[in-house]
């Protein structure tokens, strides 16, 4: 079993966290893993992506070329990478924010509106989580279990209410 994952959107959509929650659980899991963040020009409005790849053996290069699964958040980021997934990959498209979603042949996309379901939540931010719900469902990867037990090890002093929310929007994606 090996999953490479590429997450990718603009600054500040939570692109960074929703890898290092995946690697996270993957590590709860003893799973081997590597993840690795570019930030981009900008953290906040500029484009930023990471890589993710999880193994049950060493890994021996962290070099992403075609993924197993693209999280795609918006326009640029789906122009940039719709042509790294492998054939019978999986894509999950903010449809909210990716209007032009013409992809390539032989990948599965899914095309959500992360954004407009994280608002209606009450939380835009958390159209990551959604994402990841739906990664859950898709992909049998790591367990919803130890991504919840990541909210409550990750969230910083004096915002525990964001775990609430978080575990909300990820159960919002599962059921979608």
């Amino acid at each position: 079993m090996r999953e490479e994952i590429i997450c990718a959107g603009f600054g500040g959509q939570g692109i960074m966290l929703l890898g290092k929650v995946i690697a996270q659980a993957a590590m709860k899991e003893n799973k081997h893993l590597t993840w690795i963040p570019s930030y981009g020009s900008a953290m906040r409005g500029g484009t930023a992506f990471c890589t993710v790849v999880i193994s049950k053996e060493e890994i021996a290069s962290p070099y992403v070329d075609k993924c197993d699964s693209l999280f795609v958040f918006n326009q640029p980021s789906w122009d940039k990478f719709k042509r790294r997934v492998r054939p019978g990959g999986l894509v999950l498209l903010n449809s909210t924010l990716i209007k032009n979603s013409l992809g390539p042949k032989g990948v599965k996309i899914r095309k959500i509106p992360f954004t407009d379901l994280a608002a209606s939540l009450g939380n835009a931010r958390v159209a990551n989580m959604i994402a990841l719900g739906v990664y859950l469902k898709e992909k049998n990867i790591v367990k919803k279990k130890s991504c919840f037990e990541v909210f409550a090890e990750i969230v910083p002093p004096g915002k525990e209410h964001l775990v609430g929310i978080n575990k909300q929007a990820l159960d919002k994606g599962y059921a979608v």
